[in-house]
């Protein structure tokens, strides 16, 4: 009897694992799917090869992604793309002042000490 028990807790146990793995693995397939769906022209990626380049073209039918890699243009599966950054968006610059502009700090001065033991 208590062998029997022990197996099925096992079982249990076992399928309790099983069903968690899966459940990850189709959560990790499902952020890549999105992924991969939300690359758009002017965004830059990473190859799983580790190729920087910025996508030029994306061809839905054929589900190949062109990159322009400083002047080259390459074609890649979609399957291919390891990361996605998107493109910055366009607009104006901030300016920092320059350093000879910043307000001038004044150098602390530690007072002497008036009482001397001799």
């Amino acid at each position: 009897m208590g062998g029997n028990f022990s197996m099925v807790i096992l079982l249990v146990l076992m399928g309790g694992m099983f069903f968690m793995m899966n459940r990850s693995q189709k959560k990790q397939q499902q952020e890549r799917q999105n992924l991969l769906s939300s690359m758009k022209t002017g965004d830059g990626v990473v190859t799983i090869g580790g190729l920087h380049g910025i996508i030029s073209e994306i061809n839905e039918a054929d589900k190949t992604v062109t990159l322009d890699c400083e002047g080259i243009f390459l074609i890649f599966d979609r399957a291919s793309i390891r990361t996605v950054k998107p493109a910055a968006p366009i607009g104006p610059a901030t300016v920092e002042p320059a350093a000879d502009e910043a307000a001038p700090v004044e150098p602390e001065v530690e007072p002497e000490p008036t009482d001397k033991e001799e």
